[in-house]
């Protein structure tokens, strides 16, 4: 009787993985149907985000679909910054670790900026410089 109350924490462990890991793989093959619309997306635990043209649309993942989606124009935006623990750094010399990760997005009107989270730096500076030469070649677009 003892040894069966030893392993009864193991097995809800073990049926708390097991639901976790469904739960995200939901998430998963939500997103990949989501992203399918798009033609370069991302994904990780804090957000989705998908880039067609010009515009940027991100939300939160959930096991449906993803949710709190909001789509901006690259043509609107005047700065692009990568934000690590709060603080602006630099795309060319990112930091080594971070907590606290998000590409901002500044905007030409006078409305609040965007910041769309990301788990890795790597990956949300690939990101920033990539959009940062869309912003460069639609502004330059734009002269014309």
């Amino acid at each position: 009787m003892e040894r069966g109350l030893l392993w009864l924490p193991l097995l809800a462990a073990f049926c708390w993985l097991a639901w976790s890991g469904w739960n995200e793989y939901q998430k998963i093959e939500a997103y990949r149907r989501w992203a399918e619309q798009f033609e370069r997306a991302k994904y990780d635990i804090y957000a989705v985000l998908g880039q067609n043209g010009s515009d940027l649309t991100w939300g939160k993942p959930t096991r449906n679909e993803p949710v709190n989606l909001e789509t901006f124009s690259l043509k609107e935006v005047k700065s692009i910054n990568l934000v690590v623990d709060n603080q602006v750094v630099d795309l060319e010399q990112p930091p080594d670790k971070g907590r606290a990760i998000a590409l901002e997005f500044q905007f030409l009107k006078p409305i609040d900026p965007v910041k769309i989270p990301f788990t890795e730096i790597p990956l949300a500076v690939e990101w920033g410089k990539y959009l940062q030469s869309l912003t460069i070649a639609l502004g330059e677009g734009n002269r014309e």
